[in-house]
Formats: C-alpha cells, structure tokens, sequence
C-alpha cells in the first residue's frame, strides 16, 4: 500500500497560506499538478497513492472524481488570491498517477477547462498526462488535443514480456506502438517511460527495450532505476526468495547502456533520468520542480508548493472528497521551508540538471569541494571554470554522493 504522509503543522481549512508564500512570486513560474489515484491494477513495483476499485472500500466514487478536483481548484483560486499571491498563468498542467486516463477523456478535459477559468494558460503552456498503452483510444486522444494537452507520457516500461510479467504490467507490448501512432496522429508529443534493473532482466532484455522504445521516434525518454519500496508485492516477491533482489552494479551498467543508446538514437540527457530530442521535447512540468518554481497540487496526496511554503492532502479519496464537499481544504499537513531547507532542495535538485547550478549560489565550503570533485571526474571542469557545477557521466553515476559533498555537513 502507498506510502504514509509527512508529518507537517496543521492546515488551515480555508487554505490561505503565509504572507510569505507572496514573496517574489512574478519571477516563479505557476504549474498545476493534478493527481488520479485510480488504477486498474496494481503493479508489483508500486508504492504511489493509488487505488484498485477494490482497494476503495464503500463511498469513494471514481465517477465523482472530477467534481471534487473542480472544487479543489476554486478553493485554491480563492486561497491564493487571499494569500496576496499575484495571478499568474499556468506554465504547465501534469496530469499523474495512478493513470489518468482510467477517468473518461471528458473529466480531463473539464479539468483543465477550469484550470484555464481559473488561472489562465501561458500562450506556450505545456499540458501533459500520463497513460498506460491499454487505457487510451483514437477518440480519447482526440478529445483531449481538442481540449489542449499538447502531451502525453505513456508508461512503456519494458518491451520484454517476462519483465512485464515482473512488474504486473498489463498491456502487451505490441500496443505501445499502436498507442504512440495514435497520439501522434492526434497531434500530441510523446514521452515514453522505462525502468530498468527489474529482477530477471538481462543487458540484453534492456538493450531490447531501448532499441524497441527509439524506433518509436518519441520526443522524449524517462529511464528510472527500479527501487524496491516496502510493503510492495515485489518486495514480499524478493524476500521470499521468489525473484532476485536488485543489484547496484547492475543498475549502473543499464544506466550507462541507456546513455549510450538514447544519445546515438539522437536524444541528449537534461536530467539524470530523462532525455530529449530537442531543448524543447524537456518535460518542462518537470523542470518547474527541479528549478524550485511554484505549483498547486490537486488531488489526494498531492503535495503543493508556493514560495517556500509547502502542503500535502489527505491520502485518500474518500476523506479528501468529504472535505471538499464541506467547504474545507483536503490539506493534511504543511510547513514553511527555511533558507537553509530550501538551499539544500536548490543543490539536491539543480545539480541533476545538465545546466548544473550555478557555483555562486554554493556556501564557502561548497564551493570549495568543487576543486575536489573536477580532481574525482564527478564534475566537468570546463564548466565549473566558467562558474557552474555540471555532473560528467560519472557524476551522474554518483549524483547523490556529489550533492553530499556539495552540502554543508
């Protein structure tokens, strides 16, 4: 089952947040998040706030769902506007999951039709949701271009049928093709998701994966290390005996094939994870969390961040409907970051990032690890001469040992 929330001070049931969250708000980009907790099945690997219609018990209705966030977001156009958070449009919209498109095309559609009431669309904004390959149709993609996505990142993960098996993917993988083709023909860019590193999974398996996902022609590839959270299925699987457990060399390996496949197929790595096929294929959602912008999360679960102040709604759908139908914020917890919480968030998350960050920005004893780690290969020395510390290949390898010594003791 998904994992619990942090802990955090009360929220206030209207919403409104500190005076602070004002601050400096005209030079932060806004993005929606919008959260569907439902799925078909749940797979193996999944720790996510995420509900099978068993898993939903008595009076959690999925085909309420989209009124609720409706509310949601007039309670949050409210909230921000008594804030004194100055209206700006949305940059981007993310619709995640769960798998969106389990709700009817229609729902989505009226989601961001009131988002776009409430807030306004940037003229280039970005509009995303994620899909399995099984849960859209030429008719639904066509709904949703007409309504404004401009995106949609389907969860391929593999093209290898054993290791769908694994990780309880239901769709073959003869219908990522036809889902790609589809999109494409309605009008949509195309993000494909991978793991890697799933118990069974051979080089080989992954190189298939790659190769098969790169003739598709997307615009963009996520590659994620498989992690084993626990309370999964797959982790009960691998302590059992069952499968065997993951291996940290092996991760490595794929990552590096990865790299070496996705850049000769003409795609270039953006963050550790993610590659592009052009600067403007980068999921730009995504970037607006790497680069410390502020976004409304809608949804249960959703966590949400404006100018240093940041919350999290009820877990599930029952509860965070009944607050909304009462008039009250769904929002569980919150805390106001300090300077110091917010520097170590700017350096763990922009340091991914192929532009790095900028050395400036470093306390002293940051800046001073930098000559230590160009002297390891963790850092490329080219670009900390020119003031900013970018990740070489290796350093990507050890992203998280290289923010460590970046950060103060």
């Amino acid at each position: 089952m998904p994992s619990v929330l942090p802990l955090g001070l009360p929220a206030p049931e209207d919403g409104v947040l500190p005076s602070s969250a004002a601050r400096g708000a005209v030079d932060r980009a806004f993005c929606l998040y919008v959260h569907i907790p439902f799925c078909a099945v749940r797979c193996g690997y999944c720790d996510f706030n995420t509900y099978t219609a068993t898993e939903l018990g008595g009076g959690a209705s999925q085909d309420a769902y989209a009124g609720s966030v409706l509310t949601e977001l007039a309670l949050g156009a409210r909230a921000l506007e008594a804030s004194g958070v100055p209206p700006r449009p949305l940059a981007t919209v993310f619709f995640g999951g769960g798998t969106p498109t389990l709700l009817p095309a229609e729902d989505l559609a009226a989601i961001l039709r009131a988002a776009r009431d409430r807030w306004g669309l940037a003229p280039d904004a970005e509009v995303t949701t994620e899909a399995n390959p099984d849960s859209v149709t030429p008719e639904s993609l066509g709904v949703l271009r007409e309504a404004g996505f401009t995106r949609i990142s389907f969860g391929m993960q593999s093209a290898v049928p054993h290791v769908l098996a694994v990780l309880d993917r239901t769709h073959s993988p003869e219908r990522v093709p036809q889902a790609v083709q589809w999109a494409r023909e309605a009008g949509l860019k195309v993000s494909l998701d991978l793991i890697y590193g799933t118990p069974g999974e051979s080089l080989e398996d992954w190189r298939t994966s790659l190769a098969t996902a790169l003739s598709y022609g997307p615009d963009h590839i996520s590659a994620y290390a498989l992690i084993i959270e626990d309370g999964t299925k797959l982790a009960s699987r691998i302590r059992r005996g069952q499968v065997p457990p993951i291996d940290d060399d092996d991760h490595a390996d794929k990552y590096a094939l990865a790299d070496e496949m996705l850049t000769e197929g003409g795609l270039q790595w953006y963050e550790v994870s993610n590659w592009a096929r052009t600067p403007a294929d980068a999921c730009r959602h995504n970037l607006a969390y790497w680069r410390g912008s502020d976004w409304w999360g809608a949804g249960p679960g959703a966590h949400s961040h404006v100018g240093g102040t940041r919350w999290w709604n009820v877990k599930h759908p029952r509860p965070y409907a009944d607050a909304l139908a009462a008039g009250r914020s769904p929002a569980a917890g919150r805390e106001v970051l300090s300077d110091e919480d917010r520097y170590v968030e700017d350096v763990m998350l922009r340091v991914r990032l192929r532009e790095g960050l900028a050395a400036d920005t470093l306390t002293s004893s940051g800046r001073r690890a930098v000559a230590g780690l160009i002297a390891d290969g963790l850092v490329e020395p080219a670009a900390a001469f020119a003031g900013r510390v970018v990740l070489t290949f290796r350093g990507r390898l050890l992203a998280d040992a290289v923010v460590r010594r970046l950060l103060p003791d």
